[in-house]
């Protein structure tokens, strides 16, 4: 009886260690990543109810509450960069998910040239965003940009772009989903990998066209795909900086402006950190908010 019961608890041990095994060596990144996570949060949401100066220095910051989060909500550029900033991520979001998941499909179904395709596809989002800015900001410009002189050698009328109200919101829209629609087409098409060839053979033998295929086969096997994509998109979208501040500056008349863009100009460089803090915390909460389906979602 002792000798089966000690290796009944030895044949326990290890199972016991097995388990403990990949969490101990886990622990020590998620520690590190805890703390350069939690340690900026913390200080940021800290000096968000200080006057905290970056010239004046920390020992000169005093608590003043929820007036930088009041003076933030009554600025009418703050709002308006919020719309601005709300309105860019759903139909940025929007029109890369419908364009990648149609590319990706579309690329999935070639017998041939695959590997070529998948190449061409991602090229715009190997660049810099930096870079895809310049570049665009020298097509489109209106004194010597490819475009305009294309419309202007056509009899069409040409448009400064980036500082027309009418044209510029959706000019740095355009050029956002042209970079980003390979990333989501990369993500969806693994996906479509993992979906059974047999169960579109099954659908084929049924008689179901090429559309239902899509409707009951395809999006029912890659809906975890799509979750992820769309959340990693919401929350890079929502803080667009890079293209605004280089196409743009948030003009013309603040229709481009973003709330990246409103901290940067009214929090970083006029060193007002506190001020900063408080619109930092709730452009935190916003993502939050937005991309809280998603993330019930991943959760379950």
């Amino acid at each position: 009886m002792k000798r089966t019961a000690l290796q009944g608890e030895r044949t326990r041990l290890p199972q016991l260690g097995d388990r403990a095994f990949p969490r101990l060596m886990i622990a020590p990144t998620l520690l590190v990543m805890l703390v350069l996570t939690s340690y900026p949060l913390l200080y940021t949401l800290i000096y968000s109810f200080t006057d905290y100066q970056y010239l004046k220095g920390t020992d000169a910051a005093q608590f003043i509450w929820l007036k930088n989060y009041i003076d933030l909500f009554r600025n009418t550029y703050f709002r308006q960069a919020v719309l601005n900033t709300i309105k860019f991520t759903l139909l940025a979001v929007t029109f890369e998910m419908v364009l990648g998941l149609l590319l990706a499909v579309f690329i999935n179904s070639l017998h041939r040239g695959q590997k070529v395709m998948r190449t061409l596809v991602l090229l715009p989002y190997l660049l810099p965003a930096v870079t895809v800015a310049l570049g665009w900001r020298m097509m489109l410009s209106s004194n010597y940009g490819i475009l305009n002189q294309m419309l202007e050698g056509l009899g069409l009328p040409v448009f400064n772009w980036f500082m027309d109200t009418k044209t510029a919101f959706g000019t740095v829209l355009l050029i956002d989903v042209w970079q980003n629609v390979p990333f989501v087409f990369l993500l969806l098409y693994a996906s479509l990998q993992s979906v059974p060839e047999t169960q579109y053979e099954a659908a084929r033998i049924d008689g179901a066209g090429v559309i239902v295929q899509f409707f009951r086969i395809t999006l029912p096997n890659i809906k975890n795909g799509l979750a992820l994509c769309a959340l990693l998109r919401t929350i890079d979208t929502f803080r667009l900086f890079e293209k605004v501040n280089i196409l743009t500056g948030g003009g013309p008349a603040g229709t481009t402006s973003t709330i990246t863009q409103f901290l940067y100009n009214n929090g970083i460089k006029s060193l007002k950190f506190g001020f900063g803090s408080a619109g930092a915390i709730v452009m935190t909460l916003l993502v939050l908010i937005l991309s809280s389906f998603y993330i019930k979602r991943a959760m379950k």
